[in-house]
């Protein structure tokens, strides 16, 4: 089932997660319909609240910027109840998009690597060191079930002079190439 994305302006992006239980009904069908929307909408990365649920999971595939960069290549992921539990004190700035903010692109220091700790679909734990455009990726959906979105990111000129385009698409005013949905408070 491919689900409509939730745009800024709508409530439930700005949410800290709930954890997921194991006992969570549906659990595998509600990753493969994220990965699914996410392919739907040419995402590599997705966050429940991305689709208008309160729950600490994400999903990432990098294999797009395999070519770019080769710690990309077959890097496909459920994150469930993860947690980062160490960060370079390395930024390194790149550019980054968002289906929750559609048309909106900007450039995002964040740290180069990364350790987080996580659940797969099956509740088995693992633990990876993240670089390049993983690392990249699982930030910004990690920031989304801590009710994050990337502008908040951006040094405040930059949010002052993106102000106007972020009030218009939490008014409804955007286009994109995949169903959404807006909420407003």
């Amino acid at each position: 089932m491919i689900y409509p994305i939730y745009i800024y302006g709508s409530p439930v992006l700005r949410n800290e997660c709930e954890e997921i239980g194991r006992d969570f009904p549906d659990l595998t069908k509600l990753v493969e319909d994220m990965f699914e929307t996410m392919y739907a909408s040419d995402g590599v990365g997705l966050a429940a609240p991305q689709i208008g649920k309160n729950l600490r999971l994400f999903v990432v595939d990098t294999e797009p910027f395999a070519s770019q960069d080769p710690t990309a290549a077959g890097y496909k992921r459920a994150f469930i109840n993860p947690e980062i539990v160490e960060e370079s004190d390395v930024e390194v700035l790149m550019g980054e998009g968002c289906l929750s903010l559609p048309g909106l692109h900007e450039e995002v220091y964040r740290p180069e690597k990364i350790r987080i700790r996580y659940l797969d679909e099956h509740f088995v734990e693992h633990e990876d060191e993240l670089e390049g455009w993983p690392a990249r990726a699982v930030q910004h959906e990690y920031d989304h079930i801590e009710g994050i979105v990337f502008t908040d990111r951006l040094a405040p000129l930059r949010k002052t002079l993106i102000r106007n385009k972020l009030n218009a698409m939490a008014k409804g005013k955007y286009e994109a190439s995949y169903r959404t949905k807006q909420t407003r408070k």
